[in-house]
């Protein structure tokens, strides 16, 4: 006697490239018995990957679209849009309905810089001067001033650059982008000739990949400086290809003479800020000059030297990393920035007990690192530890039948955002696009919810 396979119901907390990349996952078992429900505060899909990536680099957004399209290609997804679990719904009542809840929440704050003046106006976190610029509703009304001559990014890896290169660039540029049009009016009317991107360490050690230092080297009217002095005597602890190219580039950079008539971009290592100047905004950043010490185990770590610089500015951006805010109802290492877990299995501390049915994948897990291709990889082993733990039975039946969760999520949120309604989301911002333009992003929920419901 042949027994029927069960059904297992899951629910994704999320709608991001790491919630999309497990949905993908899943929806390849070919098996019409798992059903999956993809729960999002907001009433678009992307996370990240739509409000994170440059709007000049809007390509790298496709890969997404191929993994929704097979996630969808099951027939078993469904789309719960501008469904705030926390508020609307908890984790109780998700799991209340179905046999696991995946929370891919990613890390959407950024790290603080913890020194005076981070509070005055003209300084601000990346997350939310990169949500500005990409149209995110959370920071579409941040009042971004481009009055002054110069701008300061603290920190220099890629999230560094992009927004330095934004910053820079020619109206015109923006014609095949999907910039926020706020953003893009507010740019047109910069006074900004300058931006410093700063490196508490060495060439040698800055987080920036090559192929962004290699695309501001190659915008056209700017000038990428940099001091020779910089490269001399800094230590180079890797010597591989990728060392040697950035290397000869920035060399190259420090013999190019300045040329008067072009903005500037300024990278500038060995620097830390100390504190930011003014009274009620920005008027500046006071420096601190770092030596570079080699550790025994080959690290390269930045001591101050107590020699100080005040470097005037009118606006300030600080991009030292990601942050994850703690999910509602889960355990979180404050200090970590993520979730406790075993293979992607929520423990209830860090070498606790398993928080039976709750898993974690992206960056609430690993931490924010890795590109959109990371997800893969980390989405693989989450649904493993997910199936083996159904296969052996540790996942217990929902309480309330999987078929009302659809109704349960209106109820509780009547403006409730299906996959008909963002598809219609996103045609409106595809057919609003000027020229070459990929899509005119809304960036604000009323309009979003106005369009899904044409």
């Amino acid at each position: 006697m042949s027994t029927a396979p069960r059904r297992l119901d899951v629910a994704i907390v999320g709608a991001g490239p790491s919630a999309l990349y497990t949905a993908a996952a899943l929806a390849r078992l070919d098996d019409p018995q798992v059903h999956v429900n993809l729960v999002e505060r907001l009433p678009v899909i992307g996370g990240l990957a739509r409000s994170g990536v440059a709007p000049d680099h809007w390509t790298r957004r496709q890969v997404i679209d191929a993994y929704e399209t097979l996630a969808r290609s099951s027939g078993r997804l469904q789309f719960f849009g501008n469904v705030d679990v926390g508020r609307d719904v908890t984790i109780a009542d998700l799991l209340a309905h179905h046999h696991a809840v995946i929370h891919a929440v990613g890390a959407s704050g950024s790290q603080p810089l913890g020194i005076p003046g981070e509070d005055l106006d003209g300084c601000h976190a990346s997350s939310r001067f990169v949500g500005w610029y990409n149209g995110h509703p959370d920071h579409a009304d941040l009042e971004v001033r481009l009055d002054h001559e110069r701008a300061v990014v603290v920190g220099n890896g890629n999230v560094a650059l992009d927004i330095a290169r934004i910053l820079l660039r020619a109206d015109a540029d923006w014609d095949r982008s999907d910039i926020a049009p706020h953003a893009r009016a507010a740019l047109a009317d910069s006074r900004i000739r300058e931006v410093c991107v700063l490196g508490r360490r060495g060439p040698g050690q800055a987080a920036f990949t090559n192929p962004e230092l290699l695309e501001l080297a190659a915008l056209p009217d700017v000038h990428l400086d940099v001091e020779a002095a910089d490269l001399a005597d800094a230590p180079w602890t890797d010597t591989g290809f990728a060392a040697t190219l950035r290397r000869t580039t920035l060399e190259a950079c420090a013999r190019a003479p300045a040329t008067p008539d072009r903005k500037r971009l300024r990278l500038r290592f060995c620097v830390s800020p100390a504190e930011i100047l003014g009274q009620t905004r920005v008027e500046g950043v006071r420096l601190v000059r770092n030596r570079l010490a080699v550790t025994d185990d080959g690290r390269v770590r930045a001591e101050p030297l107590g020699e100080t610089e005040d470097l005037p500015a009118g606006l300030v951006v600080h991009a030292v990393g990601y942050r994850a805010q703690p999910p509602a109802g889960l355990p979180f290492d404050a200090q970590a920035g993520v979730v406790p877990q075993w293979e992607g299995r929520v423990l209830r501390s860090a070498h606790g007990e398993v928080m039976a049915g709750h898993y974690v994948v992206g960056w609430i897990k690993r931490g924010p690192r890795g590109v959109i291709g990371s997800n893969k990889s980390c989405a693989a082993q989450t649904v493993r530890a997910l199936l083996d733990d159904f296969a052996a039975g540790r996942l217990a039946a929902p309480e309330r039948p999987a078929a009302s969760f659809e109704a349960f999520a209106q109820s509780r949120q009547p403006e409730r955002v299906c996959y008909r309604g963002w598809r219609a989301i996103d045609r409106h911002e595809r057919a609003q696009a000027l020229a070459a333009q990929p899509r005119r992003k809304l960036s604000r929920i009323d309009e979003m919810l106005r369009v899904a419901r044409m």
